[in-house]
């Protein structure tokens, strides 16, 4: 569930908005993390308190519904979910894609961060192919087929392949200006 509520959260926002979402909800509903400096650190709530998180607190954290009741939809089930971490990258996948709103986009960048499945790539990603094939092959406009084949050499390791594109910051100019940020609480 550690890897899987953050994922959820990741889904079609951006990274700024999601650990602002994740931050907000598990300062409120966590307990203080055990150690020096109380209060500044806190633990993830259990299951059982993702599913008692009023409407209301969703929405103050920016999480729209579809987020929400995936998020609800998992913790339903946490005790099969949580098997999910002693299988096989692949098998845990499919585990987690039996949730409704957990796909392959969320599948993967949970088993990325749960098993630290070197080779599972993020596809459905909006900016992965194009960064990776700008890097690799100064292709603005690849696709997750494009990333995959560009990718290829590095079986084996391709998520860390693609995760060091990423920090590297060699990313194709902008077309148009970004995307304003907006609050779905000021709604």
């Amino acid at each position: 569930m550690e890897s899987l509520i953050p994922s959820i959260l990741e889904q079609k926002v951006t990274t700024d908005e999601a650990y602002r979402a994740w931050r907000l909800l598990v300062r409120k509903f966590g307990e203080p993390a055990p150690g020096p400096a109380p209060g500044r650190m806190c633990v993830m709530p259990a299951p059982r308190e993702w599913a008692l998180i009023p409407s209301w607190e969703w929405h103050r954290a920016g999480v729209d519904n579809k987020r929400a009741s995936t998020i609800l939809r998992a913790v339903r089930v946490a005790g099969r979910l949580e098997e999910a971490a002693g299988m096989e990258p692949g098998a845990a996948r499919a585990r987690l894609e039996v949730v409704p709103g957990v796909g392959p986009w969320t599948s993967a960048e949970t088993v990325q961060r749960s098993h630290g499945a070197a080779d599972e790539v993020t596809v459905g990603d909006l900016h992965l192919p194009r960064i990776v094939g700008w890097a690799l092959a100064g292709d603005r406009d690849a696709d997750d087929s494009v990333m995959l084949e560009l990718l290829q050499p590095y079986a084996g390791q391709r998520h860390r392949a693609a995760r060091l594109i990423l920090l590297s910051g060699v990313v194709p100019g902008r077309r148009a200006p970004k995307m304003p940020r907006w609050d779905i609480g000021a709604l």
